[in-house]
């Protein structure tokens, strides 16, 4: 049901999409701070919507679709947001090309996989790497300005979140290639299949 609460908490994430792109838009210390509250939040929900799922085995098919649709919504919107705003360097694109090129792909092939009747688990590596990309983007959302209105401004937060982008980026290249080859597999074995039956008949 939409209305229980892990899918609740799923839909909070496309909710906060908006609220961050305002806070961000603001363009202040004290707006990119509340922006890496909200965005962090956000992030969070997906590790406990999965968790209480699991423990009141409440799992659903609205939120099987939704919750990685979420995410990549979540990270798309935050990128996008970096990247226009002039909030990443030159280097910092790259790893953030990476990340949103995976999250295409993977779309992709769970796309087919669901047409062939197939899940694409998510393995502990990919786990991994969502916890790096969260709190990188957090990080950079929330910027040197905004470090500073908590008092941390003597750390170089830019370059520390820019620094995780890499670390996840480097993750997503090796997730994503376990994903790929898992579906060029399943692709395969769904060719021979319809060659065997086009022999059949």
């Amino acid at each position: 049901m939409p209305t229980d609460l892990p899918n609740l908490l799923t839909l909070s994430r496309i909710a906060a999409i908006p609220l961050l792109v305002g806070l961000m838009f603001l363009r202040s210390p004290v707006g990119d701070i509340l922006a890496c509250a909200v965005f962090s939040a956000a992030a969070i929900t997906d590790y406990f919507d999965g968790k209480i799922a699991r423990e009141r085995g409440a799992h659903s098919a609205f939120g099987r679709m939704l919750d990685p649709i979420a995410d990549k919504l979540l990270v798309g919107a935050a990128l996008m947001l970096l990247a226009g705003m002039d909030r990443l360097s030159p280097l910092g694109l790259l790893p953030a090309i990476v990340v949103l090129l995976r999250e295409i792909l993977v779309s992709g092939l769970r796309e087919y996989l669901a047409g062939i009747k197939i899940g694409l688990p998510v393995t502990r590596l990919a786990k991994w790497k969502t916890g790096f990309q969260m709190g990188s983007i957090g990080t950079i959302v929330a910027g040197d300005s905004g470090a500073s209105v908590i008092g941390l401004g003597f750390l170089p937060v830019s370059w520390l979140g820019e620094t995780g982008l890499w670390v996840a980026a480097a993750l997503t290249l090796w997730t994503g290639w376990d994903y790929m080859t898992a579906g060029m597999r399943h692709a395969a074995a769904e060719d021979n299949s319809i060659r065997q039956s086009e022999r059949a008949g």
